[in-house]
């Protein structure tokens, strides 16, 4: 008779706030996103500036988080993965602050590249330390935090804008405070900064830097079996045992670099739903949609956030359950049908049957639920667990460059494409890709789900193909 497995023990309270934490930093990234897609059209009128101009002031955060994510590989190598998220909130209430008291849209556009410099170190950052600390079991989820955290950023600043464009009276004056949309969003970057202090550092990073005990005590301090931290602790000096830096490793191991090329292409996938087109420009999809009024525009953003929280919950429960790669499919099969359609409609003539604005922006909501269920968390799960630990900085640093550098060529060039395509064609555009996406992971993705990261390494390193590494 052979003994039943002993079910995992309970998981510390410890864990979950150190989860919870950590993943602050992705709602700064959510509210940034959700201030500036209420904020465009009072700031165009404001400033009298033409949509190319306001093409640069929603890129030039994009593009100064490109920045931040490049610099982000040296400050969580030298200072800690905490310190660099620490860094990260001081930069994001300064550029907060400024961005909020912008005299020109010139002074905006380098306020906001400033300002995005914190928001790349925080998105390098975040899912970087939840993949190192989280136990193996629950690392899925853990790291499905970072995206919710956007998500719920996004939508809060959804309705902090819907009420000071619509409802606040400041100084005698209702309405369009855009200022304040922007520097409000300071106060969450202080009380991150605050909660991480209580944050242990990664323990694998402190093994990187040679300090075991104090790696040990990181594990303690969670209340992990010593059964548990003992296979930990093995495992990680294992990978050790590759005297490489990141640099040292890119130049000689090919497998390191199929490493990094697979990151890259997830982040590009990403980016290439589609999703960042409706988080910007959402008030204008809605005009698109029929609905003109400012408020309608604003409510049906909130709409939009409230939707994009729901559906990630999707992801929490059932990435460590069914697995990365089955979400993933049926993800790329909800966005690419849902844009599709989207596109189809916008096609129509929306004036003469209203109605069809309606189901436009139905199945835009359709398309919402599956990214948020997909792309949106699962694929900073998998950048997170790919690379071995003696590249992991860099590893990250070239797949979250990547996710900045197509997030600013699509958030700069919508409006663009709206003008030279057509409004449905530019939906056809982004539903054809997700339908092709679907290739990208049969034929190159690893399925990761409970496979500890350090087995993740060695199949790597010892050349097995990329679609097999989680086995």
């Amino acid at each position: 008779m052979t003994s039943a497995t002993p079910a995992p023990s309970k998981l510390s309270p410890i864990v979950y706030f150190i989860g919870f934490t950590g993943a602050l930093a992705g709602l700064l990234f959510g509210l940034d996103i959700g201030v500036i897609s209420g904020a465009l059209g009072f700031i165009k009128k404001d400033f009298s500036v033409s949509d190319q101009i306001l093409e640069f002031i929603v890129s030039s955060l994009l593009w100064g988080a490109v920045f931040g994510t490049l610099i982000s590989g040296i400050l969580s190598n030298r200072l800690g993965r905490r310190g660099a998220i620490l860094i990260s909130a001081v930069i994001f209430v300064l550029g907060s602050l400024i961005c909020s008291l912008a005299a020109d849209p010139h002074v905006l556009i380098i306020s906001r590249f400033f300002l995005g410099i914190a928001i790349g170190v925080a998105s390098f950052t975040a899912p970087l330390y939840l993949s190192e600390i989280s136990p193996q079991r629950v690392r899925g989820s853990m790291i499905s935090m970072y995206q919710l955290m956007i998500t719920i950023g996004i939508v809060l600043a959804f309705l902090s804008n819907t009420w000071l464009g619509n409802y606040a009276v400041i100084d005698g004056v209702k309405g369009e405070h855009w200022r304040m949309m922007i520097g409000i969003i300071a106060l969450p970057a202080a009380v991150m900064f605050l909660g991480v202090l209580f944050l242990p550092e990664s323990p694998r990073w402190l093994f990187l830097k040679g300090k075991k005990d104090r790696a040990i005590s990181v594990f303690q301090r969670m209340h992990l079996p010593g059964d548990e931290i003992s296979k930990e602790v093995v495992e990680i000096e294992e990978s050790l045992r590759v005297k490489q830096n990141g640099f040292q490793m890119f130049r000689d191991n090919p497998n390191f670099r199929r490493a990094i090329g697979l990151g890259i292409g997830l982040q590009i996938i990403q980016q290439l739903t589609g999703i960042n087109v409706v988080m910007y420009y959402a008030p204008k999809i809605f005009s698109i949609a029929g609905y003109s009024s400012t408020e309608h525009q604003l409510w049906g953003t909130v709409i939009v956030g409230v939707t994009n929280v729901l559906a990630t919950f999707i992801a929490i429960a059932f990435v460590d359950r069914i697995g990365r790669k089955p979400i993933m499919y049926a993800g790329f099969a909800v966005m690419g049908v849902a844009m599709i359609a989207v596109g189809l409609l916008f096609n129509m003539d929306l004036e003469k049957s209203p109605a069809l604005g309606v189901w436009a922006i139905g199945a835009l909501l359709i398309f919402i639920v599956g990214f948020a269920m997909s792309a949106g968390p699962i694929i900073w799960v998998l950048c997170a667990e790919i690379f071995p630990l003696s590249g992991r900085d860099l590893g990250v640093t070239f797949s979250t460059a990547t996710n900045w550098i197509v997030n600013a060529i699509v958030g700069g060039t919508f409006l663009t494409l709206l003008d030279k395509l057509g409004n449905g064609n530019t939906f056809l555009l982004y539903g054809g890709l997700n339908a092709l996406f679907v290739l990208f992971f049969l034929l190159f993705v690893p399925e990761t789900k409970g496979i500890s990261l350090e087995k993740i390494e060695a199949n790597l390193l010892s050349g097995k193909p990329l679609k097999n590494i989680g086995h």
